[in-house]
């Protein structure tokens, strides 16, 4: 009986491993090269809440791109970065400089403040008011 069976049956079709393996990788590199050149923009929030209550929200918003198509559409912040671009801090200062001149800035007119205050209470302890 199974004889007869296996005669009206066709034989099983395969591919082979590397044939497979080459029409996966073609593909997958299609899909990357389309992807890197068009772009593809990932968004979604995810909330928390308790009792109706908002506990957290958190947006996510994800583009995939090359570099190319980044600068095309206005996306160009790691050339600014210092911590990302050697040629970020020859245009501009470096953030930890700005705070530090700010923070020298500061210390000066609080000092000077310190000053006209001691010099207003000596004034009144003289007594001139």
């Amino acid at each position: 009986m199974s004889d007869s069976l296996s005669g009206r049956l066709p034989a099983p079709t395969r591919t082979t491993p590397a044939y497979a393996g080459q029409g996966s990788s073609a593909n997958l590199a299609d899909i990357l090269e389309r992807v890197l050149d068009k772009g593809v923009v990932i968004a979604g929030d995810i909330q928390i809440n308790l009792l109706d209550i908002e506990l957290l929200t958190i947006k996510l918003r994800l583009v995939v791109a090359s570099v190319d198509k980044a600068k095309e559409m206005g996306i160009d912040w790691w050339e600014h970065d210092p911590s990302l671009s050697s040629g970020a801090s020859s245009g501009s200062r470096a953030p930890a400089t700005e705070l530090t001149e700010e923070n020298v800035r500061l210390r000066a007119e609080v000092a000077r403040l310190r000053a006209a205050a001691d010099l207003a209470s000596g004034d009144r302890r003289d007594g001139h008011e």
